[in-house]
């Protein structure tokens, strides 16, 4: 989780929108962006997942996945960075890769 708040904060620290901001307590993260929403990314090291709450495609809960070396909801097989990376894309208007792949077994 540290290292996806710096890649949030090295992106919303290189846009400079007054309104945008990230914080990182308590295990959860909550990226605010104005007027486009609030995501909310929270570790539940009990269940093995990671809770992330979207403005744009809601709640989902996602599994880590060995096999695949990923985040995956069980509903589509999607993987949290594509999803997340695809989201804020269109939100900010610049590409966004946020290298969760990378990093994934450390969030667990």
């Amino acid at each position: 989780m540290d290292d996806l708040l710096e890649s949030l904060e090295g992106i919303l620290d290189g846009l400079g929108h007054p309104n945008y901001e990230v914080e990182y307590s308590s295990g959860v993260l909550t990226l605010s962006l104005g007027d486009k929403g609030t995501y909310v990314i929270n570790k539940q090291p009990p269940n093995k997942q990671i809770w992330l709450s979207s403005p744009v495609s809601g709640p989902k809960r996602y599994d880590y996945s060995e096999a695949d070396d990923n985040w995956l909801y069980s509903r589509d097989g999607r993987a949290m960075g594509d999803l997340l990376n695809d989201e804020l894309t269109d939100a900010l208007g610049q590409s966004v890769d946020l290298g969760i792949e990378s990093i994934s077994k450390r969030v667990a």
